[in-house]
């Protein structure tokens, strides 16, 4: 969870130019049974040049816990820019040239289309074989398959829960207790909106922070299935109960509960928003951490951060301990090169990956942190502790959606909770998109 490169600002580029290049993917990876060449010299690497937490925490490991690892099979790191990692890939992939692990894309599709193509191990497959599966987390490996139908095509080096963060201060000098449920929520945003108190903050001009909050309500009233259902071509978006969706969180908009020009304000605004004290609440994920855990960013404590699932609805079918999850920018093994050397070097990573990057960059990952480590403050131990107990964890709203569908409705956010468009147009418009694909 680097600073200079969150998941926030991953998943707000997942996907932007997976259109194009899936295309180029599919010429490049036609066939079966390509790939890098066999019998590797070393533990080539290549991954974004933005992400520095992964590469860090391996050449620390290849130093220290994985050094006989490494003396067989050198660790050797290649990076390049997010924006022309797709490209990179693609070029590798048509010349059987891809490293031994690497970042594997911008979305679930591309990711999908090298392992079709033979590219890509069977992860679950070599992990059983060597005896290391259980140390990923349950919830990871639930995010894995759910955003993979089924298959484990990458390793979670990170690893994110996301929920409400709030400020347990104003909380308190309101009389509020932590919701439980979604009227309990809108209640408490009423009561702060009455005594001048911004309920949320959020990225209008990202507008994944808003249609995140439509996720989590589908979720709690339709149950982990929602999206999926829209997806499988079971269900559409503009089905009554998805249009409910919607309207609870324009409802949230109408009632001023973002603040005044929410589409215009942008990811780090809305972050400062609320750790300089101006809200109340804030829907984000857990590599929100480090920013919490910096006193030049949060002026109002670590100490004074709390953190909520999303809550329940009434009658719904979801359970407020399914979490929204994901993996971050994926990272994968070519199929071609996973030899008996490869496998030592996993299963080294298996076991003392979570621990090195939780201890020395505070970053969270799928894998189990076999070495104890402290928290830097409660906030973060509760987040590790929802992830250590969690067993079926949910995607968020556009993770299962084409490129185009994500765009139209990141885009459209904003539009749906300023009023100038209703939450039936909202819902029409992502799902004309997903219907055009």
């Amino acid at each position: 969870m680097n600073t200079d490169f969150t998941s926030a600002r991953r998943a707000r580029l997942a996907g932007l130019s997976a259109a194009a290049a899936l295309a180029v993917f599919a010429t490049a990876c036609g066939g079966t049974g390509g790939g890098s060449a066999s019998a590797p010299k070393d533990f080539s690497y290549l991954t974004n040049t933005e992400n520095t937490t992964v590469k860090t925490a391996l050449t620390t490991l290849s130093k220290g816990s994985c050094a006989d690892d490494n003396k067989a099979l050198p660790l050797k790191v290649e990076t390049v820019p997010q924006t022309s990692l797709d490209q990179k890939l693609q070029l590798l992939a048509g010349q059987g040239a891809l490293p031994v692990q690497f970042a594997a894309g911008n979305a679930p599709a591309l990711t999908d289309q090298l392992y079709k193509s033979g590219k890509i191990a069977d992860i679950e497959a070599e992990l059983k074989k060597l005896g290391v599966l259980d140390q990923i987390q349950p919830a990871a490996l639930s995010t894995i398959k759910a955003l993979y139908d089924g298959k484990v095509e990458v390793l979670p080096y990170e690893y994110n829960i996301e929920g409400i963060f709030y400020n347990k201060k104003i909380f308190t000098e309101n009389g509020l207790d932590e919701p439980g449920t979604w009227d309990e929520l809108t209640a408490a945003s009423a009561k702060l909106e009455a005594k001048g108190i911004q309920p949320f903050a959020a990225s209008g001009q990202q507008g994944w922070p808003l249609t995140r909050l439509i996720s989590g309500y589908l979720y709690r009233s339709l149950g982990p299935d929602a999206l999926k259902d829209v997806k499988d071509g079971k269900a559409k978006l503009t089905d009554p109960q998805y249009v409910k969706a919607a309207q609870e969180i324009a409802d949230l908009g109408r009632e001023g509960y973002f603040g005044k020009g929410v589409g215009s304000i942008d990811y780090d605004t809305a972050f400062n928003q609320f750790l300089t004290g101006k809200s109340a609440m804030f829907y984000m994920g857990s590599w929100a951490l480090t920013n919490i855990a910096d006193p030049k960013q949060n002026t109002v404590g670590a100490d004074n951060i709390g953190f909520m699932p999303f809550p329940a609805v009434t009658g719904g079918k979801g359970s407020i301990d399914q979490y929204p999850s994901n993996v971050g920018l994926a990272m994968t093994l070519g199929k071609k090169t996973f030899d008996s050397k490869v496998g030592d070097w996993v299963t080294c990573i298996a076991k003392n990956y979570g621990s090195t990057a939780l201890k020395d960059q505070g970053s969270i990952s799928g894998f189990k942190t076999n070495t104890p480590v402290k928290d830097p403050n409660e906030v973060t131990a509760k987040v590790r502790k929802t992830i250590g107990d969690s067993k079926q964890n949910v995607l968020w709203f556009e993770a299962l959606f084409s490129t185009k569908a994500t765009t139209v409705s990141q885009t459209n956010a904003a539009s749906l909770v300023n009023g100038s468009m209703s939450a039936k147009q909202f819902m029409q418009t992502v799902q004309d998109a997903l219907n055009s694909k």
